[in-house]
């Protein structure tokens, strides 16, 4: 029983990616079929058939794992801590000395070998 209820959820399952995949490309191929229509107007009707294709996606077994792993990197996100401006300002003048630094070496390294060859070869 559980083996027939799995093959009718997989059939479902394809079906529902089908019509999805179909509603996508009817969306692309619609937005620029009627590109002669207002802007605001394409952008609201892709706004709402972009909705309706999430919710779909959602009601798929890998729309729910990927809800299941936004949801999950929201909770890791709010552990994080965040550095304050005053340390945000340091790091990047840190990173910006630190370029800085190592395009002068660069550049005195360059020039050297410029020179060296240039006496080599004179």
């Amino acid at each position: 029983m559980s083996v027939k209820k799995a093959k009718e959820n997989a059939k479902k399952e394809t079906l529902l990616w089908v019509f999805i995949f179909l509603l996508t490309v009817t969306g692309i191929f619609a937005n620029s079929y009627f590109s002669a229509v207002a802007l605001p107007i394409r952008a609201a009707v892709g706004i709402v058939l972009a909705a309706v294709i999430f919710t779909l996606v959602r009601y798929t077994q890998k729309g729910d794992l990927a809800w299941v792993f936004i949801k999950g990197s929201r909770n890791e996100l709010r552990k994080v801590v965040w550095p304050t401006k005053q340390e945000t300002t340091q790091m990047t003048l840190l990173v910006v000395v630190m370029v800085v630094v190592v395009a002068l070496i660069l550049w005195g390294v360059d020039a050297f070998f410029f020179w060296l060859i240039k006496s080599i070869s004179a």
